[in-house]
């Protein structure tokens, strides 16, 4: 019963607005009034609102009351009725110049090709004055004229020669001229010759002579406006689009072609679905059915014995409820569909949809190529978000596997509650990875702004991340030294490509072991872009807010809050310590001196004891020289001085150059000692000393990586 009542309820609201919609005149979301004025449709307010821009009006709401004008004559309106399809206007008066012999009306523009025709039927050319005549020619021809004696203190208001004459007019003229002759020289004023509305004047003439016959020169308070009517008609493709406009002769407009509903129905018949049945069964009158009840018909009615109403009533009450139910639940998914897209839409520009166009329509770098999944396809592919499909949790998000409709197995990360500045990692984070195509760095493949949080879909890396090969081992599968040196190599590859061979200088930001992930064949993928920069050649990024993490933060970085390419040098020389020493880069199980690994691995380099801290596993499979190489190589990056560091390209050759030499005759070491500076550790990770005003965002190493 409850369920009922609520559809019927639904139904009513949705019933309402339909009837609202249908009784307007006016086009669709268009003003529909202007003052006390209706505003019915091929008029509008706006190009979008009217039938054509002859049909155009315009509101002048700082007049009291509001004024409508016709645009396109620039006449003030005073009706528009559809029924005679004719528009009411106001036309300014001028009195006569006498010098004049030959004059043409004008009506603000002319109408010679408009939508619009002089209607004869309801207008007249008065002649308001004496001892004058008036002429009206029509094509080049004289068709008709009148003339107006002098009568003074006459109180004759019949206008038939007495101090004014009318002249009616042809049909469907759009400009007259006129010719007038003065037939005395008495008197100043030839008083005045206008366009005017019949049935008007002749009320407002009888005014006029009531308070003026008394007057020596009543022309000097004479007319300033008057009212006068044109006929319209739309043009014939949009009337053939109904069947209910044709020509028809009426009493006020005479023979035009107009569109009319059909009997029964009333509304708007220029527009689509503007004709609505009459529900003739509410008209008051007691006598519609003297017998038996009323019963409504599309477009007329019925009346239904007494007999057959009960009958009817329960047919009709059973239909009606089956009607109001379905209606209802149309409703519902109606109204929820919306809700839902007015939510995506909502999403996507909180998720930096605006930020992600103005990206795709500012570069030319493949941005565009990036496919925009659908929050449905991933919410199937993940199994609706399940806790058995998540690969790993990180300080952006979450991350999920999960399987497309073709089959394809990807990761995809479902960000945090983001604020304004996380959104801009966001949206920067798809640009930068749409920008990258390396073998050696994770490939994107699209992302969803329709959701709460966005969403990014990247390729599928199957074997975990370098922190965990590194800190948490398998027995089956060992981190060889082999394997080190060739993962070294690869995320030397990698940032080196960021670095010098993309279209534009890229920055990690990020470098550390969670962000380096293995494919099926244990080669490199440097992920997470997040923090990522395109930086300017021969430009620093300056920024209040640090970013990174700790232990792998460059502390010139964040002494100065500049950003170079040297600080993702050093941010890899933390990953090469933690490849020969298998340790942590912040581990509270290392003694307070030594909680930093680079502190721990530098003040073994400086004590002579590096080979007291490598990993066990490498001691058994390198060469001491080799050690000492790559040590070496790694204690270069992590100088305090960024100027002092080889570059990315430098350290991914010389790498590449170990690894020859150690294919090769065999592997000789020639490095001069005095090359390199000691670095003072108690300077270089004094980070409690930095600025307090400085934001630091950071994630602990020993947390579970993110995947991706």
């Amino acid at each position: 019963m409850g369920f009922t009542l609520t559809a019927r309820f639904a139904f009513s609201i949705c019933l309402s607005m339909t009837v609202a919609l249908a009784v307007s005149l006016s086009k669709p979301n268009c003003t529909s009034t202007c003052g006390n004025l209706t505003i019915p449709y091929p008029f509008g307010i706006g190009a979008e609102c009217s039938a054509s821009s002859w049909f155009t009006v315009a509101c002048q709401n700082s007049s009291f009351p509001p004024k409508l004008i016709l645009s396109s004559i620039n006449m003030e309106i005073q009706n528009i009725s559809l029924d005679t399809g004719t528009v009411r206007v106001i036309e300014p008066v001028s009195p006569l110049n006498c010098s004049d012999s030959r004059i043409i009306l004008s009506l603000g523009r002319s109408l010679i090709g408009s939508a619009f025709t002089i209607s004869a039927f309801q207008n007249s050319l008065a002649l308001l004055g004496c001892d004058n005549s008036i002429w009206l020619h029509a094509n080049n021809e004289t068709t008709r004229g009148c003339m107006a004696v002098c009568a003074p203190g006459s109180n004759d208001t019949s206008c038939n020669g007495v101090n004014c004459c009318q002249i009616t007019i042809p049909k469907g003229l759009q400009e007259l001229q006129y010719s007038f002759n003065r037939t005395s020289t008495n008197g100043s004023s030839c008083g005045y010759a206008f366009l005017t509305e019949r049935k008007w004047f002749q009320e407002e003439y009888k005014t006029y002579r009531g308070l003026l016959s008394n007057l020596s020169n009543p022309f000097d308070e004479g007319f300033r406006s008057a009212n006068m009517v044109l006929e319209w008609e739309v043009d014939n493709m949009t009337m053939s689009n109904y069947s209910s406009c044709r020509y028809m002769f009426n009493a006020t407009a005479g023979t035009s072609r107009l569109c009319s509903c059909d009997p029964g129905f009333e509304g708007n018949p220029y527009l689509p679905e503007g004709c609505q049945d009459i529900n003739e069964c509410l008209n008051p009158t007691p006598d519609i059915c003297p017998v038996g009840t009323c019963m409504n018909t599309l477009g007329s009615y019925r009346c239904q014995s007494p007999r057959k109403t009960l009958a009817y009533t329960g047919i009709v009450s059973a239909v009606g409820s089956l009607l109001l139910l379905i209606a209802a639940m149309w409703c519902y998914r109606v109204i929820r569909k919306r809700l839902k897209a007015n939510r995506k839409k909502r999403f996507f520009t909180r998720n930096g949809g605006m930020l992600l166009e103005k990206h795709l329509h500012s570069t030319d770098n493949g941005v565009e190529k990036t496919k925009l999944f659908n929050a449905k396809e991933l919410a199937q592919a993940t199994d609706q978000y399940s806790e058995n499909r998540i690969l790993g949790r990180g300080g952006q998000g979450t991350v999920y596997k999960g399987m497309l409709k073709d089959g394809r197995v990807v990761a995809v990360k479902k960000s945090k509650k983001v604020d304004k500045d996380d959104i801009e990692l966001f949206i920067n984070e798809v640009v930068i990875l749409s920008q990258i195509n390396h073998r050696h760095i994770v490939k994107l493949l699209g992302c969803c702004l329709e959701t709460e949080v966005p969403l990014l879909v990247y390729e599928f890396i199957p074997n975990g991340t370098l922190f965990e090969h590194i800190h948490e081992p398998k027995e089956e599968f060992p981190l060889t030294w082999e394997m080190r040196m060739r993962i070294a190599t690869e995320v030397a590859s990698a940032i080196s490509y960021l670095h010098s061979a993309a279209s534009v200088p890229i920055y990690h930001r990020d470098i550390k072991s969670t962000n380096i992930l293995l494919d099926n064949k244990y080669q490199v993928k440097v992920a997470d872009f997040g923090t990522s920069r395109t930086i300017s050649i021969d430009q620093t990024h300056l920024t209040t807010r640090v970013l990174g993490t700790f232990g792998y933060l460059d502390p010139e970085y964040f002494q100065s809050s500049q950003f170079t390419d040297k600080s993702d040098v050093y941010s890899f020389g933390v990953v090469v310590v933690e490849l020969l020493t298998g340790e942590k880069a912040i581990s509270s199980l290392r003694t307070e001196e030594g909680r930093s690994l680079i502190t721990y691995f530098l003040h073994s380099m400086e004590e002579n004891q590096l080979f007291d801290i490598i990993d066990s596993g490498v001691l058994k499979e390198a060469q001491e020289e080799e050690i000492v190489a790559i040590a070496r190589l790694a204690k270069r990056c992590l100088h305090l001085q960024g100027k002092k560091r080889p570059t990315m390209r430098e350290v991914a050759a010389e790498l590449e150059g170990i690894q020859i030499r150690k294919q090769g005759s065999g592997f000789q070491h020639n490095y001069d000692e005095t090359e390199y500076h000691s670095i003072e550790l108690s300077d270089a990770f004094d980070i409690a000393s930095a600025s307090s005003s400085m934001r630091f965002d950071t994630n602990a190493s020993d947390v579970r990586p993110l995947l991706v």
